[in-house]
C-alpha cells in the first residue's frame, strides 16, 4: 500500500508531516512520489494567506483529479485549511474523503485505515487540547538538519493572524518528550536542530509557570553528536537577558536570530494587536548586538496594513535602513477572512501594497549585498549542502544561513565531502545573497 504525501506551507507544517509518515511506516505503508503508483494521496494544507490558501485548494483539486483519473482509491485532506474550511472542503470538493484537523495528526492510521474501507475517516480533536506529538517520525530534510516543534498554536491574537483559530492557544510540548525527540534525531544522523513553534520565546509558560527556553537549549546542549541549535520564531518583546545569556554562553547554539517585527510605526504595531513599539525594538535590537555583537538577525515585515500611511511607509524604510538586518522577508498584508483586520476601514490597494513592498525589498538588498560583500576575507565554519553537478564544488552554509530561507556558500575544492560535514571556509567572493569560498588547509 503506497501512500502520496504532500506537505505544503511552514516548517511546522513539515514537522507535523514528518510524525505523521513515521506513524504510517510503522504501520506498514511505503511511499512514494508518482502519482499513478498511489494507492492513498495524504495533502497537508496550509491556510496562513490568501496564496497559501489557494495553493492547497488547487492542490486538493489536482489531487481530487488524479484519484479520480487513476488507482488512488482514497485522498485525505490535513492540516490548516482542512482544520479551518472543512465543510466547505465536504462541499466543494467532494474528492476528499475525510480531513484530519490540526490537533489530530495523531489519528493519521487510523483515518487512513478507515478511509481504505469506505467508513467516515475524518479525525477532529479539540485544537486547544494537548497537542499531538509522538516518537515516530521520518527526516524529509536530508538527514542532516530537522526541524523541532517546540509548542502549538498561539495566543497572541494579533488583528490580522488567522492561527489561533486553526491552531488554538499556545500549548507547550513536554521538555522530557523534546530531549527524547531530539536524541533520537541526532542518533539518526542529524546534525543541527531549529527550533520551531508560532513563537518560540514563550516555550514552557503553560506548562511550568515560566519561561522554559533557556533550560530547554541547555538540555539539547548537553546531546552528544548535535553541532548547531537554531531558533526562529522569537517575539521580540519576550527575549530575555537569560535567554540572551544561553545563546551568547553555549557555543552549539548559533548565533542567529529570527525575531519577526511586522512593522515598526507605533499606530500600525498598535492596530495589528502586537505588544511593542519603535523604542522597545531598537532597545532589542542594540542589546542583541551589544551582548553577541557577531549576531545575524533576521525579521519578516508586513507592508499595506490598513490604515498605513505614506508616512508610516517611509518610517518603516528608514527603520529598516538603520537597523540593517541581516536577513528580512516582506509580506504584502493579506485580508484574511474572520481576523480582525478583515474589517479595518481603509484597506489598502493590492498595487499599493506591491509597490511599498517592492521599495522596501530594493532598500534590503543594498544591505544584504553590502553585508554579504563584507563577509570576505573572513574564516567562518561551514555545514556542507550538496555537491554542484558536474563540478568539483560544494554548497554549504554557515550559521547565519537557516535552510531555504536564506543564503548559501559555494566552494570550490577536488575533496570529496558528505552532507553534513563541517568543514573551515575562507570566504573569498560574493554574489547577490550568497558567498564564495576556498578550503582553509
Amino acid at each position: 500500500m503506497k501512500i502520496l504525501f504532500i506537505s505544503l506551507g511552514c516548517d511546522k507544517n513539515l514537522a507535523d508531516t514528518e510524525f505523521m509518515l513515521g506513524k504510517l511506516e510503522k504501520k506498514g505503508y511505503s511511499f512514494t512520489d508518482d502519482e499513478e503508483e498511489a494507492d492513498l494521496i495524504i495533502v497537508n494544507t496550509c491556510c496562513f494567506i490568501h496564496d497559501a490558501k489557494e495553493e492547497s485548494i488547487q492542490m486538493l483539486l489536482e489531487m481530487g483529479r488524479v484519484k479520480e483519473q487513476g488507482k488512488a482509491r482514497a485522498l485525505i485532506a490535513a492540516g490548516c485549511l482542512a482544520e479551518r474550511y472543512q465543510d466547505e472542503i465536504r462541499r466543494e470538493i467532494p474528492e476528499v474523503d475525510a480531513i484530519v484537523g490540526t490537533n489530530a495528526i495523531d489519528k493519521i492510521v487510523e483515518a487512513v485505515e478507515k478511509t481504505l474501507l469506505k467508513e467516515e475517516g475524518s479525525q477532529l480533536e479539540d485544537i486547544n487540547g494537548i497537542p499531538a506529538y509522538g516518537e515516530e517520525r521520518i527526516v524529509t530534510t536530508g538527514g542532516h538538519f530537522a526541524y523541532l516543534k517546540i509548542a502549538e498554536g498561539c495566543n497572541k491574537n494579533c488583528t490580522y493572524c488567522i492561527i489561533p483559530k486553526v491552531r488554538g492557544h499556545y500549548r507547550s510540548i513536554p521538555m522530557e518528550h523534546l530531549l527524547k525527540a531530539a536524541e533520537e534525531l541526532v542518533a539518526k544522523g542529524v546534525k543541527e536542530l531549529i527550533l520551531v513553534a508560532q513563537e518560540t520565546t514563550l516555550y514552557g509558560t503553560d506548562l511550568y509557570g515560566e519561561k522554559m527556553l533557556p533550560k530547554l537549549l541547555k538540555g539539547l546542549c548537553e546531546i552528544s553528536g548535535l553541532y548547531w541549535i537554531r531558533i526562529l520564531y522569537c517575539y521580540p518583546e519576550e527575549i530575555t537577558d537569560e535567554l540572551i545569556k544561553v545563546i551568547k554562553e553555549e557555543p552549539k547554539i548559533c548565533h542567529y536570530l529570527d525575531i519577526p517585527i511586522q512593522h515598526c510605526a507605533d499606530g500600525i504595531l498598535k492596530k495589528m494587536g502586537r505588544r511593542t513599539n519603535e523604542r522597545s525594538l531598537r532597545e532589542m535590537v542594540g542589546r542583541l548586538r551589544r551582548e553577541i555583537p557577531d549576531i545575524c538577525l533576521r525579521t519578516t515585515l508586513i507592508t499595506g496594513f490598513p490604515g498605513e500611511t505614506q508616512e508610516d511607509h517611509e518610517r518603516l524604510m528608514a527603520f529598516v535602513d538603520e537597523m540593517e538586518f541581516d536577513r528580512l522577508g516582506v509580506f504584502t498584508y493579506s485580508q484574511e477572512e474572520d481576523t480582525k483586520a478583515a474589517e479595518f476601514p481603509d484597506q489598502i490597494a493590492e498595487s499599493l501594497k506591491e509597490d511599498r513592498q517592492a521599495e522596501i525589498m530594493e532598500l534590503q538588498q543594498e544591505i544584504a549585498f553590502e553585508k554579504a560583500e563584507a563577509m570576505i576575507g573572513k574564516e567562518v565554519l561551514v555545514m556542507i549542502e550538496g555537491k554542484v553537478a558536474d563540478e568539483n564544488a560544494y554548497v554549504g552554509r554557515t550559521y547565519k544561513d537557516a535552510p531555504n530561507v536564506d543564503g548559501l556558500i559555494f566552494i570550490n575544492t577536488d575533496r570529496e565531502f558528505m552532507t553534513g560535514d563541517f568543514v573551515k571556509i575562507k570566504v573569498t567572493g560574493s554574489y547577490e545573497y550568497d558567498l564564495i569560498g576556498e578550503m582553509i588547509e
